[in-house]
């Protein structure tokens, strides 16, 4: 069964408005992990708990309410207290705050935390897993309601309720003492998923720039993002795919530098922290004393307006063709090629040109990212498909002429990679060739751990490597 997408708690302890609880109730429809961890709740009132850890990371100034606040929220209040009382708690914050991602990433790795920290405490004190269940049962039994809709609820079941849960509560306390420093040790280490996890995100989703990673990040919709979390922060494949990604990106920024030659005219504005070519408007800005401290900072993070004087990259070029071998053999570079083809995704994206990826073995998967842009559920679909068997390289190859016949574009650009070796006909080759001279297209062919010899009568350049992470590899960022 689907975990249910509906909120039905929207109970709060902290000083949260409709807007935050409007906002959270749309980031909890949108994420999976959010839903999970309600799903798999061990505390009763784990719905609103979620919306008010994530409102904690989330708001400017999140406060706990003052005075007497619904009886059965006790349990929520006191681990809220715990939480924001952390001397680490407001250092957490400023990775968070006013970042939708972050914080329900936060929510996500919290909520995981207190229900493994319950179901470890309650395996070891049968009183508090009896007091949970008693709060459970008496909660089906009461429905959240609005304050206003209270009466109709026969008083009595209302009061067992509220009794039960102070009772839980003074024994969630008694714990939090005996066993707190392994509680906020946990959530310590949450936070540090959740960066690493907005990290990950920010290799596999962002572009090129330098210094940018989270401003692209914030250009993928929210939807998107939230999808990619939810399995990076389960699959450790993902993970594996979002340090290769990052690691080959940067390789990338270098290798197209060129692309980007100076320039003495001047092209606008950017983001940078060059001297030379700062606007005179951050000049007055350092002069000023009420504004000085604001200058060195945005200079030292390179967030400065500067001038761009770089030339315009040529635009137009053809699609790029990624033919993947996915045979078997090529199994242990799985998660690297993955990585390598994000790389690449970034440079079309930067250029504007389509990607086609063809992953083949005996069978043929293809798809095309039109001007290099792809969601968060094609990313996920790439990372997780594995063909696996054996080599066909005119399968692959024919499926790139396809590609090529249906562009606008000549002058495309082929990346062909393989670990193994198969016959090609000459009556293909020949066709092949022909085509190649027709269309202007060229194939640069990357040969993994194995000598093969058929690759030289299709290719115009093979380069022999033993991995993705070499530097015949990154000829392929060139392009």
């Amino acid at each position: 069964m689907r975990p249910s997408k509906i909120i039905r708690d929207h109970r709060s302890v902290l000083n949260t408005d409709s807007f935050d609880k409007r906002r959270f109730k749309e980031l909890f429809e949108m994420s999976e992990g959010l839903q999970k961890v309600r799903e798999e709740g061990e505390l009763p009132t784990i719905e609103a708990l979620l919306g008010d850890i994530w409102a904690a990371f989330y708001k400017m100034k999140p406060q706990l309410l003052k005075g007497s606040t619904d009886i059965s929220l006790k349990p929520n209040r006191t681990l809220m207290e715990r939480i924001m009382t952390d001397e680490k708690f407001e250092e957490h914050r400023s990775y968070t705050k006013l970042d939708d991602l972050a914080s329900a990433i936060c929510a996500v790795k919290f909520g995981e935390v207190i229900n493994t920290w319950l179901a470890e405490e309650k395996a070891e004190d049968e009183e508090l897993q009896q007091q949970l269940d008693v709060v459970q049962v008496l909660q089906d039994e009461f429905p959240v309601k609005q304050a206003e809709e209270a009466e109709e609820v026969e008083s009595g079941t209302l009061q067992e309720l509220e009794d039960a849960s102070v009772k839980l509560n003074e024994k969630l306390e008694l714990t939090l003492e005996t066993n707190g420093e392994r509680f906020m040790q946990a959530m310590d280490d949450a936070v540090k998923e959740t960066i690493k996890v907005k990290e990950s995100l920010i290799s596999l989703m962002g572009g090129l720039s330098a210094g940018k990673g989270d401003a692209d990040l914030k250009k993928v919709p929210l939807r998107d993002q939230l999808a990619v979390a939810d399995k990076v922060a389960m699959d450790p494949k993902m993970q594996e795919i979002a340090e290769w990604a990052g690691r080959f990106k940067e390789v990338a920024r270098q290798k197209q530098k060129s692309n980007y030659a100076e320039s003495i005219e001047r092209r606008g504005v950017t983001m940078g922290n060059e001297m030379e070519r700062l606007l005179p408007m951050e000049l007055g800005l350092y002069t000023h004393k009420a504004t000085k401290n604001d200058f060195l900072r945005r200079f030292a993070e390179g967030e400065t307006l500067q001038f761009e004087q770089k030339k315009r990259e040529e635009l137009g070029k053809g699609p790029i063709v990624f033919c993947l071998d996915q045979s078997g053999s090529m199994k242990l570079l799985d998660n690297q090629s993955k990585g390598f083809i994000l790389a690449l995704l970034s440079i079309a994206k930067k250029q504007r040109r389509d990607l086609c990826v063809l992953l083949f073995s005996t069978t043929l998967q293809r798809d095309t990212f039109y001007r290099g842009k792809i969601t968060g559920n094609e990313l996920i679909r790439l990372a997780r498909t594995y063909l696996g068997g054996g080599t066909d390289f005119t399968l692959s190859l024919n499926a790139a002429l396809q590609v090529i016949d249906q562009s606008a574009f000549k002058q495309a650009d082929v990346i062909f990679v393989t670990d193994g070796e198969d016959e090609v006909s000459a009556e293909f080759l020949d066709t092949f060739n022909r085509k190649k001279k027709e269309k202007e297209f060229h194939v640069l062919t990357l040969v993994i751990g194995n000598e093969t010899g058929q690759a030289d009568a299709f290719s115009d350049r093979v380069i022999h490597v033993t991995d993705f992470d070499e530097e015949g590899s990154f000829t392929a960022f060139e392009i």
